[in-house]
C-alpha cells in the first residue's frame, strides 16, 4: 500500500468515526429530550387527569344535589395511571406534590366509596356528600399549585394575587355555580389562604369607619366598639376614695328649725308696728274725721291704699264695727228692768 492510499483509508476512517461519535451524541441527546419531553408531558397529563376527575366528581355531586343521581351504579370509581406511573419511575417533578396529588386522589376515592355506600342506603347522603366537597375543594387548591406554581407547596408559593386564581378556574371550566349552595371560586380561594399561601389583597377586616377610626386616633382601643379612645386610668388613691365614700351611708341633714320662729316672729312684730301706725291717726281723731276720711266702700280702700296696709286696714275697720243683734219683730224688744227710784 502506498503512501497515498494509506494518507486516504486513515482519514476517511478518522471522518467515518468523527461522524459515528457525533450520531452516538446526537442519539443520546436525543433521547434524554425525549424523554424529557416525556416527562413533561406526563406531568401535564397528571394534572389533567386530575382536573377530568374532578369535574367529574363535581357533577356527581351536583347530580346528587338536585336528586339526579340516586343509584350507586351511576358513580363511577376514580382512577389515576397517569400518577401511578409517575411513581414508578425516577423523574426530576417534586416528590412532595406528587404525593400530596396522591393524598387527595385517596382521599375523593374513600369519601366516592362512602357515597355510593350512603345511596345504597347505609347511610346519611347528605352528611358524605358534604365531606366529599370538602375533599374536592381541596383537590383543586392542589391542582392550582401544580400547574401554577411547579406543584410547590402553599408556603413555598410566591405571592400572587386572588383574582389570579379565580382567572385560571375560569380558564379550567371551574364555574362558581357548579356546586349548588356554594361559591366555588371563593372556597378555592379561602382554602389557599387556609393552607398558608399568600394571596394579595388581603380580605377586608374592617369596616370604613372603623379603620378611619384607626387611621386618626392612634390611642384607640382595638376591643371597644367602633375603637374608640381608651378611658383615662384612674390613680389607685382616687380609686380607693371613691369605694370608701360609695361604702359610707349618705348622712341626710334636715334643716334647722330654729331659724323659721325668727322669721315668723319677724314677721308677726312688722304686722304689728305697721298695725299701730295705722291704728294711732284712728285713736287721736275724731270719730267724724275718721268717718270723712274713710273710705265708702272696701273697693275704694284697695285703691288707695297698698297691698301691706290692706290687711290691717280690714281688721281695724272689723274691730271699730259693732256688732248686728238680731231682734225677734214678735217679742219685742226686751223691757228694761226698773230700779228702785226710777220714774216712769
Amino acid at each position: 500500500m502506498s503512501d497515498a492510499t494509506f494518507q486516504t483509508f486513515l482519514t476517511s476512517g478518522l471522518f467515518v468515526l468523527t461522524a459515528s461519535i457525533g450520531y452516538l451524541a446526537w442519539s443520546a441527546w436525543r433521547w434524554l429530550d425525549r424523554a424529557r419531553d416525556m416527562e413533561k408531558a406526563a406531568l401535564v397529563g397528571v394534572g389533567y387527569e386530575l382536573r377530568m376527575n374532578l369535574m367529574r366528581m363535581i357533577r356527581e355531586l351536583a347530580g346528587v344535589a338536585d336528586g339526579s343521581i340516586q343509584s350507586e351504579i351511576q358513580l363511577v370509581p376514580v382512577v389515576h395511571p397517569q400518577l401511578d406511573g409517575m411513581l414508578i419511575r425516577p423523574n426530576e417533578a417534586d416528590r412532595e406534590s406528587l404525593t400530596m396529588m396522591r393524598g387527595n386522589y385517596n382521599e375523593l376515592d374513600a369519601h366516592k366509596k362512602t357515597l355510593r355506600a350512603a345511596l345504597s342506603g347505609q347511610g346519611d347522603v347528605g352528611a358524605a356528600a358534604n365531606v366529599a366537597v370538602d375533599a374536592v375543594i381541596g383537590s383543586i387548591a392542589t391542582l392550582y399549585l401544580w400547574e401554577e406554581h411547579k406543584g410547590a407547596s402553599p408556603k413555598n408559593a410566591h405571592s400572587t394575587r386572588s383574582w389570579h386564581v379565580r382567572d385560571w378556574m375560569k380558564a379550567n371550566d371551574f364555574r362558581s355555580d357548579l356546586l349548588p349552595g356554594l361559591h366555588l371560586r371563593d372556597a378555592v380561594v379561602d382554602r389557599l389562604r387556609s393552607l398558608g399561601m399568600t394571596l394579595t389583597p388581603q380580605p377586608l377586616t374592617y369596616t370604613a369607619s372603623e379603620f378611619y377610626a384607626m387611621q386618626y386616633d392612634r390611642k384607640a382601643d382595638r376591643n371597644a366598639p367602633f375603637w374608640k379612645r381608651k378611658p383615662k386610668s384612674v390613680p389607685v388613691m382616687e380609686e380607693t376614695e371613691e369605694v370608701d365614700a360609695a361604702a359610707e351611708p349618705e348622712m341626710v341633714i334636715e334643716p334647722e328649725m330654729d331659724a323659721e320662729p325668727e322669721t315668723v316672729a319677724e314677721s308677726v312684730s312688722e304686722v304689728e308696728s305697721s298695725s299701730e301706725a295705722v291704728e294711732e291717726p284712728v285713736e287721736e281723731a275724731s270719730f267724724d274725721a275718721a268717718v270723712a276720711e274713710e273710705p265708702d266702700t272696701l273697693a275704694e280702700a284697695e285703691q288707695t291704699l297698698p297691698e301691706a296696709e290692706l290687711e290691717t286696714v280690714q281688721e281695724a275697720s272689723d274691730a271699730t264695727q259693732p256688732e248686728t243683734v238680731d231682734v225677734d219683730p214678735e217679742s219685742g224688744p226686751e223691757p228694761k228692768s226698773q230700779t228702785p227710784g226710777s220714774v216712769h
